[in-house]
Parts: C-alpha cells; structure tokens; sequence
C-alpha cells in the first residue's frame, strides 16, 4: 500500500505499513482518501533531522485530529526504527496521543525509537529527490518554515479502504 505526497516541491512516495501498525495506517489513509491533507503546510523543518506536516491548511500548526474522533493510541513495533532517512512517522504530544500530523527525517533518529509509531518509509529515486528540496527550504532557529513548502493533494495507491 503507498500514497504519493504531490508537494510544492515534487512528490513523494510513501510506503504504508499496514499490517504492522493497521489503526495508524487506516488512520493516514482515510485522512489521504478525503483530501484531509490538501494544502497541509510543512509547518516544521530542522535540516539534518525532520521536517513535520498533516494540520488541516486552515487549522495552524496545533491542529492534530484522526478519524476516531479523538487522538488514538501508539503502535509501537520493535522492528521498525527511526534508522534511516525517509522513515515516516507520527507526531505527538506524549504517549497515546496521535493525530493527523506526522514527520519525515532526514536522517537517523534512535532517540525517537518507543516515542512516536513509524508507519511507513520514503520510496523511489523522485521521492528521495524530493525531500532533499523539503531539507533545503528555509526555516527560522525554531524550525518554522519560511520558504513554500505544502501537500498540494494526496494520490491514494490501491486503497482497500475504498471497498
């Protein structure tokens, strides 16, 4: 299962692991699936570490929301690591609190390892191009992007939630 992320800065192509973390992944996709992440800003970048996105375009950068009508439980898997660049994973405030937002790193992240729930990886050459021009937009000390960096929609790959 896979989604493309069609950005101001190109595309990327998100693997989902849904068999490994099914309430997250359901979560992503139906919010994929209804143009949920349409206009998201990338509201957070910090280069050598992660850039964030997934509040609403209209909410702010607080916004955080699933599809269960309120933040839902952590997935955590021992077999899957922040260990790479273009692992995707969800944002959150504590334990037991995801929502809509997630990150992507741009590099290794172990210190996050049984503190946010992966739910998918970066894949193709165009995608890995993609988020070095997501690492290179401007962003202030704070991590606030200043440069256009936005999902301008959402392409869903076989979604067996459609069914």
């Amino acid at each position: 299962m896979s989604v493309t992320l069609h950005t101001t800065q190109g595309d990327l192509k998100i693997e989902v692991f849904c068999e490994s973390v099914p309430k997250t992944a359901e979560n992503f996709l139906a919010l994929c699936a209804s143009s949920f992440y349409t206009s998201s800003p990338f509201h957070r970048s910090y280069p050598g570490f992660m850039i964030q996105t997934g509040s609403p375009a209209s909410g702010g950068p607080k916004v955080s929301t699933s599809i269960y009508g309120s933040l839902f439980e952590d997935e955590m898997r021992p077999s899957l690591r922040h260990n790479a660049r273009g692992i995707v994973s969800m944002a959150n405030k504590g334990p037991n609190t995801n929502g809509s937002q997630f990150f992507i790193l741009f590099a290794s992240a172990p210190h996050l390892d049984g503190k946010n729930t992966i739910f998918g990886k970066v894949i193709g050459a165009e995608s890995i191009e993609t988020l070095a021009k997501l690492e290179a937009v401007e962003a202030d000390n704070k991590g606030k992007v200043k440069g256009e960096a936005r999902i301008k929609h959402v392409t869903v790959h076989a979604n067996p939630l459609a069914g």
